[in-house]
């Protein structure tokens, strides 16, 4: 049953989803990727291409190649030049956010979330290409997001110039992300200094370890947002941060393990549908559903806690693994043209099939690359 399942999983990658989005998911034409399709399975008719998109494709891509995907690596070649010859806005500009579809700056704010994509893709890049320019541009983007992107008081980074808004902590949990991609392609001690600060951080601001919540939105000093903006929690992110947490210690020695624990035992016991085993894309503090809806990408980040608890514990990941993966499978991914997905499940269990957003390609990818590491310890 469990090989049969790794089986799935395998095949909807390499045999179905690669070779879907390294086609039709190119745009050969204007550079870059499709930003999205069209419920019907077309390429959308959209006048601008996201910087964060393309970073992700770049990742999946340059992971497929590490993988063993042949076509893999020219891909991600095709979608860092794209990048790298368009989206650069200079040492004071940084990375803009968003394209047109032929690669011509129409938003060149400064944001954190697309920063730390960037610096994500172009660790998986280099790792994938031995290229040392793609380890020139990390350097050029952790520099720009320290010197531009820091907060002036209490520590941490501003999620857009100008801020607007809550302070965030969701562009951080990429930002390190970015950080131990980085860290796992060379060795580089202001990237590690980096990582440390971002885990102090959560450790400090983010997280409240006697509740076992993680909140998504801050006033000045990070103290929680007053009112329900303070009090929403989504699951995916609990789970998200567990996987990242534990990647930290693994790759530093600096225990997080109760973190991720704290993590995990709040999702579960309150982010997890007990009947379908869906993740809800949100509920308060207290545990209370406030979206019983749920996307893809919720239930991919529940897959990746529970490897981040196997190795950190040995817990068995197998019921997660299972139950999440089938989800994904049935539902999500159970869609036209095979290789994309349904992106949400109403709260009634219905599809909401609006558009097939290219960006939800990293979220499965990187879940199902994750089971697949650990089978052969667990099959």
């Amino acid at each position: 049953m469990t090989t049969r399942l790794f089986d799935e999983i395998r095949d909807w990658m390499f045999e179905t989803a690669l070779p879907f989005w390294s086609n039709q998911g190119v745009d050969r034409v204007n550079g870059g990727f499709v930003e999205h399709f069209d419920a019907d399975g077309q390429p959308a008719e959209v006048d601008f291409k996201r910087v964060r998109v393309i970073a992700r494709q770049i990742y999946v891509f340059s992971h497929a190649a590490l993988l063993g995907y042949e076509p893999g690596l020219e891909a991600a070649r095709h979608g860092y030049r794209f990048l790298t010859e368009n989206a650069w806005l200079g040492e004071d500009g940084g990375w803009a956010r968003r394209l047109s579809r032929s690669g011509e700056v129409i938003d060149s704010t400064p944001d954190l979330y697309d920063l730390a994509f960037v610096m994500f893709a172009l660790g998986w890049y280099y790792r994938a290409s031995g290229d040392e320019q793609a380890w020139t541009w990390v350097g050029r983007t952790r520099e720009f997001i320290e010197a531009r992107m820091r907060q002036p008081e209490g520590g941490g980074f501003v999620h857009e110039l100008p801020a607007e808004g809550w302070r965030q902590q969701n562009p951080h949990m990429h930002l390190l992300e970015a950080c131990l991609a980085c860290l796992e392609a060379r060795p580089d001690p202001e990237i590690s200094r980096l990582a440390d600060e971002i885990v102090a951080l959560f450790r400090d601001k983010f997280f409240d370890l006697k509740s076992q919540t993680l909140a998504e939105f801050f006033g000045e000093g990070w103290s929680r947002a007053p009112g329900d903006e303070g009090r929403w929690i989504e699951p995916g992110h609990q789970f998200e941060w567990a996987w990242i947490l534990a990647n930290y210690q693994r790759l530093t020695g600096h225990p997080t393990a109760d973190l991720a624990r704290a993590l995990v035992a709040f999702g579960e016991r309150h982010g997890v549908d007990p009947v379908t085993g869906k993740v809800f894309n949100g509920v308060r503090d207290d545990g209370v559903p406030l979206d019983r809806a749920s996307r893809t990408w919720p239930n991919t980040e529940r897959v990746k806690s529970a490897v981040a608890l196997y190795e950190l514990d040995g817990t068995d990941p197998m019921p997660v693994i299972t139950q999440s993966a089938r989800r994904l499978l049935d539902f999500h991914l159970n869609a036209k043209p095979a290789g994309t997905w349904i992106e949400v499940f109403d709260a009634n269990e219905r599809p909401v099939a609006e558009k097939i957003p290219s960006s939800t390609l990293y979220h499965v990818f990187l879940a199902f690359a994750e089971a697949l590491r650990i089978a052969p310890r667990v099959s």
